[in-house]
């Protein structure tokens, strides 16, 4: 971690900017707030280290159109998405168009300690890639057709519900080829499941819906 990494905090309820603040200097962590991603973008700031961490649902321009902004702009920073609970879906399509990490609110600070951590520590990624999508190819020709249209499910952002529904099984099966697949892909939360799918070019099943 370099001493001039920022993690930039876009969030408009000012209490999340003020306690994600707190714990990140309390984790000797630079830290600038922002209550919009006008406010961040209007800053004039050009990050070339550091991190941004941004809520996916704010008034104005939300954080999928910030991504797409900083995408245009050409900043490379890692973008950590903070999702509400049933924004699974929008945390997909953020991991799609670049986000690193998402994280579901209510998180475990050093859930999110961790996720900022990965992300300041990225610069090595790009030379590791390679191999990793190796291995990633790997664990996905272990799974059994039906994991694998479990886990096309999960990518596109559907709920175990309706996948249960569109392949005509139970939502606990559903239950236990997620577990089987999270193991099979060495994936410790769903976000990563995520990252390893779109790393290994699977987009999910957005237009298998019946």
């Amino acid at each position: 971690m370099s001493s001039e990494d920022i993690v930039h905090v876009i969030d408009d309820d000012e209490a999340v900017r003020e306690s994600l603040e707190f714990l990140l200097r309390s984790a000797k962590v630079s830290v600038r707030t922002y209550e919009s991603a006008v406010a961040f973008l209007e800053a004039s700031l050009d990050p070339r280290s550091g991190c941004i961490i941004t809520d996916v649902r704010m008034p104005g321009i939300d954080g999928i159109e910030l991504l797409r902004r900083l995408q245009e702009r050409n900043v490379q920073v890692p973008v950590i998405v903070m999702t509400g609970h049933g924004d699974v879906p929008l945390a997909v399509e953020a991991m799609k168009i670049g986000a690193m990490d998402f994280l579901e609110k209510p998180f475990d600070d050093e859930v999110l300690l961790s996720s900022v951590r990965t992300a300041l520590s990225r610069h090595e990624k790009g030379a590791q890639e390679g191999a990793e999508r190796a291995a990633i190819q790997e664990r996905l020709a272990a799974l059994s057709n039906r994991e694998r249209q479990v886990l096309e499910g999960l990518i596109t952002g559907y709920p175990n519900k309706t996948i249960a529904y569109d392949l005509g099984i139970s939502p606990r099966t559903v239950e236990i080829y997620r577990a089987n697949v999270m193991t099979k892909m060495g994936a410790k939360s769903l976000s990563e499941l995520v990252r390893l799918a779109l790393l290994a070019g699977i987009s999910g099943s957005a237009g298998d819906r019946k």
